[in-house]
């Protein structure tokens, strides 16, 4: 192509001289016309190219109607040119203003719709030249109607410009520069399009006269242009050919990804750069674009293999060397930082992130130093605020950069680790941030200095993908650490913390979570002391893993305790547990999740309560395994309890089991977990846990690390809950009963035999409380109740209790008296006096107890 034509008052370079008539140098063209019209239709900007072409100064027209400035008979033309912009992102056209002088001018604008800083939405209209009043010719200009081939804006004809005149290879150039594949156009040293090809004017649906004379921002506003002229200016200064990772699309598209966009300086035969060429074009050939799917299919299968963030870092460093980069560096920040939208820019502090992974093509040079010296697990690294690496990391996405790039070249002598880490022979580096679920995790960094050819825009796009995958694989190891860290904290504190304090059963514990990545599941246990020196066990489990499974197993252990509170019978109590089962399961049917959210459909559970005084146990099961008990002699069998439906079915009844255990009896209560082995079958594993309990030991720890050890061989697939109980007795000298008349004169009597007996077990400080109890209970069967009437003293180490059973199902209940009522206040005074009190019912008759402590002496 011949030279472009040279700067106002510049003398043409001797080598450049051809004969013929002397040319004077064209005129410097005008700077483009550009104002701003509001939603209304009044003018808010205006430009020194608008005052130029129409000769109003910016007093005149800013807060004025638009319309002021179209021609008198152009007012229709104008109302259909708003009309047909209403709605659309960009309009063109020709419209006919006036000058101030009174002139007409027809006028090619570009108009692009843009929103300020609110809700006001305006145009900004820009015209590339000065107007031509019509029927005139200013100096320096071609009238209308001149040849295509001749300058719009000046008088060097294009055929002399850009090699297009009349001999073929001329006309060849021309035809190869106007239908070439690819997306080109050319800007003059004031970056104004001078020349666009078909490529251009398709892709940005703009001819070449609209576009001709305007800046890349004024055809197509947006931070992408912004970015290119940046880098075309760049091209003008000298600093070589620049490459972009994305080219700008039509006005309101924003940018287009998939193209590569190319910046060349044109020289003059002086060497002088007089333009720059964009040449944009698709993606790399196919055969690169297959490798890219093959190696990001690979990375599928290897990156976030585990749940260690540390060990997904190096499986991208590995996956991306050698078939990305020659080198590879992972740094993962110290404090992930989570938000929404990347701000535009970069951080005002320094970024301070962990060396977590590294991986070169050589055993030396560049990256075995930053090995060396920052490749190592857990070394800190410190980014400054304006670095390459802050800035990705604020705008939330990838940049290439070559050696020579200011920005990697001042982060280099910022710090010294950078140095090092990209090397003397590194030409070419990727900076990509790790981001997953609106969270910035770290950054990857890739550099070349053994393959040849720099990174481009299809090398960034994969390296963003890889990346991708491995920012997910931490983010939801992260995730799922957090989620089984807090999961386990809540399934601990809702499990008991201490056992209570009992003198029915010797019991010992254990718990262990499951050791898959489902999570921690809703295994519990609880031991309940109950009035007449009873106790409850309970061992649940809720199906599902997570925080779901746990807050559900909270809710029904809870529910249990208030259940055991009333004295239910077991079977009783399962089925109010069913109707609570049923009633979450209603509450929750409307979430999402319903895998996890059934209320605790499902669930199973086994209620025992055992009687110190008689020694009988009575059990109930919704769907649980059964009991295993071993007599004082060592015979291990189940308890023959009935196997109920699990929790949440509903309608299915459920069936007490009552046994008499001697004194020094085992029961063992567990979840379906310990029987959940992959090695062995079920047969196996019972008789594995039998043995285990059959085996005399001193304590009962000592009988569940047997039970555990002789069953697990790893961690547990699912939670297991185990419950190990050695039945105490309470004898006949601890316990005491009188049957009575129903007659108001026992009272007296059985104050008397109360007092006798706590003189006998040597309790008489407590003989007052007791006095006072025995003869308010006593009183209400003989007034309320039925008969026969029993009073029963139970003295255990640390507590007495005081029962009166009659044969009325009628349950007292304690109320506030009025001045002047004659009776109210005995019960008042029994829960005063008593650590509690309450109703146990049978199936015939019921039984008021109160509970007092005995001091220490």
């Amino acid at each position: 192509m011949e030279r472009l034509p040279t700067h106002p008052g510049e003398r043409p370079h001797e080598s450049d001289a051809s004969p013929g008539p002397a040319r004077t140098a064209p005129p410097t063209p005008p700077p483009p016309a550009t104002a701003a019209v509001d939603a209304r239709g009044i003018v808010t900007e205006w430009s020194e190219g608008a005052r130029q072409l129409l000769g109003y100064p910016p007093s005149e027209v800013v807060g004025q109607p638009a319309a002021r400035l179209l021609a008198d008979d152009a007012g229709t033309a104008g109302a259909a040119a708003l009309r047909d912009a209403a709605g659309r992102e960009r309009w063109s056209g020709t419209v006919a203003l006036r000058h101030r002088d009174g002139r007409r001018l027809r006028r090619e604008l570009l108009a692009h719709r843009r929103t300020a800083d609110g809700p006001v939405t305006e145009w900004l209209v820009v015209s590339a030249v000065t107007g031509t009043p019509e029927g005139q010719t200013p100096e320096g200009q071609t009238p209308a109607g001149t040849p295509e081939g001749e300058a719009a804006g000046g008088g060097t004809p294009r055929s002399e410009a850009y090699g297009s005149g009349t001999s073929g290879s001329g006309r060849l150039g021309e035809w190869a520069f106007r239908q070439a594949p690819c997306v080109m156009a050319v800007f003059d040293a004031d970056l104004r399009l001078v020349r666009a090809n078909a490529g251009m004017e398709q892709v940005l649906s703009l001819t070449e006269d609209q576009m001709r004379g305007l800046r890349l921002p004024e055809i197509v506003p947006h931070p992408v242009s912004d970015e290119t002229e940046a880098k075309m200016r760049r091209v003008l200064e000298g600093g070589g050919p620049q490459q972009l990772r994305a080219g700008a699309g039509p006005a309101g598209t924003g940018a287009n990804d998939g193209w590569s966009t190319s910046l060349v300086p044109l020289e003059d035969p002086a060497g002088h750069v007089r333009a720059v060429c964009l040449a944009a074009h698709q993606r790399l050939q196919e055969h690169l674009a297959r490798q890219r799917m093959l190696l990001l299919s690979e990375a599928s299968a290897r990156i976030g293999t585990t749940a260690d963030s540390g060990r997904t870092a190096q499986e991208l460093a590995d996956i991306a060397v050698p078939g990305l980069a020659d080198f590879a560096a992972v740094d993962l920040l110290d404090a992930p930082r989570h938000g929404g939208a990347p701000s535009p820019a970069a951080p005002a502090r320094p970024l301070a992130a962990t060396r977590t992974a590294v991986r070169s093509v050589l055993d030396d040079g560049p990256t075995a130093s930053a090995a060396g010296t920052a490749g190592t697990a857990g070394t800190k690294t410190l980014y400054p605020a304006l670095s390459p690496v802050a800035r990705c990391l604020a705008q939330g996405h990838g940049a290439l950069y070559d050696a020579a790039d200011p920005d990697l070249l001042r982060w280099a002598r910022q710090d010294p680790g950078a140095a090092r880490l990209l090397g003397s022979t590194t030409h070419s580096v990727m900076v990509v941030p790790m981001r997953a679920h609106g969270a910035t995790l770290g950054v990857a960094l890739f550099g070349r200095h053994r393959h040849a050819e720099p990174f481009e825009t299809d090398d960034l796009w994969l390296a963003e993908e890889l990346t991708a995958k491995a920012a997910v694989s931490i983010h939801t190891a992260r995730r799922d650490s957090r989620e089984h860290t807090s999961t386990m904290t809540l399934q601990r504190s809702l499990l008991p913390q201490t056992l209570p304090d009992q003198g029915a059963l010797d019991i010992a514990t254990r718990y262990l979570p499951a050791g898959t990545r489902a999570g921690v599941g809703g295994d519990w246990f609880d031991v309940i002391p109950l009035s007449g020196a009873r106790v409850a066990l309970v061992v649940g489990d809720v199906v599902g893993h997570g925080i779901r499974a746990s807050a559900t197993m909270g809710r029904l252990r809870t529910a249990v305790r208030t259940l055991a509170d009333v004295d239910l019978p077991p079977d009783e109590l399962l089925t109010h547990l069913d109707d609570l089962v049923l009633h979450l399961s209603a509450d929750e049917s409307g979430t999402d999740d319903t895998a996890e959210s059934a209320g605790g459909i499902g669930t199973t559970c086994l209620y025992a309560v055992y009687d110190p005084v008689s020694r009988r146990c009575a059990l109930a099961r919704a769907g649980h395994p059964p009991p295993a008990a071993v007599t004082p002699d060592g015979a291990v069998r189940f308890l023959d309890v009935p196997a109920g439906p699990p929790l949440g079915l509903g309608g299915l009844p459920f069936e007490t089991f009552e046994t008499e255990l001697p004194e020094g009896s085992l029961l063992a209560l567990y979840t379906d977990g310990l029987l959940a082995a992959r090695d062995h079958d079920i047969d196996e594993a019972l008789d594995k846990m039998f043995a285990a309990l059959a085996r005399p030991a001193k304590t009962l720890d000592t009988v569940c690390d047997r039970v555990l050890t002789a069953m697990l061989t790893h961690r547990p697939d699912d939670d297991i809950a185990l419950l190990v109980a050695r039945t105490r007795a309470l004898h006949a000298d601890r316990v005491a009963a009188w049957d009575l008349a129903s007659d108001p004169a026992v009272v007296a009597r059985a104050r008397k035999h109360a007092t006798e007996q706590l003189t006998a077990w040597g309790l008489d400080d407590a003989a007052f409380i007791t006095e006072l109890t025995v003869s308010e209970l006593v009183t209400n069967a003989i007034r309320y109740g039925r008969p026969p009437i029993q009073l029963r003293l139970i003295h255990e180490d640390s507590t007495l209790t005081c029962e009166v059973f009659d044969s009325s199902s009628t349950a007292p209940h304690m109320r506030r008296a009025r001045t002047f009522d004659e009776g109210g206040r005995g019960l008042l005074l029994v829960g005063q006096l008593a650590r509690r009190w309450g109703t146990r019912h049978a199936l015939t008759g019921k039984t008021v107890w109160a509970e007092q402590s005995l001091s220490p002496g």
